[in-house]
């Protein structure tokens, strides 16, 4: 497919088409550029022949390429100038009908052998294909917002696409440098399917009154180390946008408690709170800038330090207690049992403050727990439980302050903030490869490039090890009986036999 003769017609020039015409063309394809306005066709070569020469003027293109790039987008006033394109694609509006009625309009205009391919970010392909007299020639080519800029493209197998319809929009995409991500029809296909963990488990923590989203986001950068927060995502995609998503794969996949969102981000939409773009969401913006909430301030340190003893047993985490202990010197209590007044710090994996003190037998009043997961090099959650005497709480936080570490302050959970998140992330994973939905690698790569995660999912199951994250989703099903937390099989299995998360099994042809 990847020829510089090629002609790609590209119907409807808004964000995405334009995007979309302006890589196919710098990729040497021939673009008819389409929309119902002629007016927003010329708008829509317009501005990609703008990021054409924006790139010429920056020098990551030559000027003769730039030229001629610019030359390949000629708008198609008519439906019937699409006629001679091999390849079609649809980047209308999200609406079901529209695009289904678009292709029943195109099927008598183009080549038998022509493909069509939707640009839909949510809609099932197979619904859409059966809109045309030959939904073998039907499948899904979803782009990502900027187009030039998001390195991947989930190519959407729908029940009636014919494999080569598939292998030709591979190689399309490969044409112009993208990533291509093989799909069935799944609600959400693979990356807006992968991305429910972030939102609705950050939803939930703030839901239980763990604490606020701007503490989540904070745990989530600094300690798990993603670009964002779930909530800071939130306000940037816009809560009319993702909540729509979010209502909309719960309730295609039959409301799969995994999927389940909570009522905040309804009532920020009924209150016209969308995030950035209407200058207030789960944070406020001005001029376009967030105002973040001042953190609070870790308590002072008292004249006679607080001594901290570190659990033994082994509900904590002993590697973790170990790195910690040395940059507590001033303030370890190192003996067998703790001293009447030390404060005693558990760091358990998928349990809550209130268990961890029961199980290793220390006095709840003085017991507080630190998330080890992501080492004790990163910001730390210092978790409580209700029976936690404040003073004991604020000299731990305050010692731990001292040591250099950067604290995060939390109410009890089982699983803290990050452990949750991340667990619930990889557990989503893991069952997209279990529902063969796309391959382990794909899945890792079309999610480190779709929602710029550190790591693809999987990759991040494996370097936390598959077994921890068992036990937190195992711990969390335990504490709080809710089924969202039940493990994929696929996660289970290759926890007990110690396997890697990307392990494919073998072929049953």
């Amino acid at each position: 497919m990847a020829r510089a003769e090629s002609v790609v017609g590209v119907v409807g020039a808004g964000t995405m088409g334009r995007g979309i015409a302006q890589v196919l063309a710098e990729a040497g394809v021939q673009v008819l550029l389409h929309d119902a306005s002629e007016a927003a066709a010329h708008a829509g070569r317009g501005f990609a022949c703008d990021m054409i020469e924006r790139a010429v003027q920056k020098g990551r293109m030559d000027a003769s390429a730039g030229k001629a790039a610019k030359a390949r987008i000629v708008p198609a006033l008519s439906l019937d100038r699409l006629g001679q394109a091999e390849i079609i694609i649809e980047a209308i509006v999200e609406d079901l009908s529209a695009k289904r009625e678009l292709i029943a309009r195109l099927d008598p205009i183009l080549d038998p052998a022509a493909i069509i391919a939707s640009n839909t970010s949510s809609l099932s392909i197979t619904a859409i294909a059966a809109g045309s007299a030959h939904p073998e020639r039907v499948a899904g080519l979803h782009f990502f917002n900027p187009v030039p800029l998001m390195k991947v493209v989930e190519v959407i197998r729908g029940v009636e696409t014919a494999e080569q319809v598939i292998e030709r929009l591979i190689g399309l995409v490969e044409s112009f440098g993208h990533f291509p991500v093989v799909t069935d029809d799944s609600p959400g296909f693979v990356v807006n399917h992968a991305g429910r963990g972030l939102y609705t488990e950050g939803l939930r923590v703030v839901q239980e009154g763990v604490t606020d989203p701007a503490t989540v986001d904070l745990l989530m950068r600094e300690a798990a180390g993603f670009r964002m927060g779930p909530f800071e995502l939130l306000d940037l995609t816009g809560l009319d946008v993702s909540y729509t998503v979010m209502r909309k794969i719960y309730d295609q996949f039959w409301q799969e408690p995994r999927f389940r969102p909570t009522p905040l981000p309804e009532r920020q939409v009924q209150a016209g709170h969308f995030g950035r773009k209407t200058g207030r969401g789960f944070y406020r913006y001005r001029d376009g800038a967030m105002e973040r909430p001042a953190e609070i301030a870790p308590p002072a340190l008292a004249g006679s330090a607080a001594r901290i003893w570190l659990d033994r047993s082994t509900i904590s985490d002993q590697a973790f207690l170990s790195a910690l202990a040395a940059r507590l010197a001033d303030w370890h209590d190192d003996g067998m049992a703790p001293a009447e007044e030390s404060i005693c710090l558990v760091a358990p994996i998928g349990l809550d403050a209130t268990q961890a003190a029961l199980s290793a037998g220390t006095d709840p009043a003085r017991t507080v727990a630190v998330d080890p997961l992501f080492g004790p090099d990163r910001r730390l959650t210092l978790m409580t439980s209700p029976a936690m005497q404040r003073a004991f709480r604020d000299a731990a936080w305050a010692v731990l302050s001292a040591s250099g570490a950067k604290v995060s302050v939390v109410r009890d959970s089982p699983g803290f903030v990050v452990q949750r998140v991340v667990a619930t992330i990889i557990n989503i994973a893991c069952d997209i490869a279990q529902q063969l939905i796309a391959s382990p690698g794909d899945i890792d790569k079309a999610v480190r490039l779709g929602l710029g995660y550190p790591a693809g999912p999987l990759s991040l199951g494996d370097t936390l090890g598959p077994a921890r994250i068992l036990a937190i989703l195992d711990g969390l099903l335990a504490r709080t009986g809710d089924p969202r937390y039940r493990a994929s099989l696929w996660l289970r299995r290759r926890a007990e036999l110690g396997l890697s998360l990307l392990s494919s099994e073998v072929s049953l042809s």
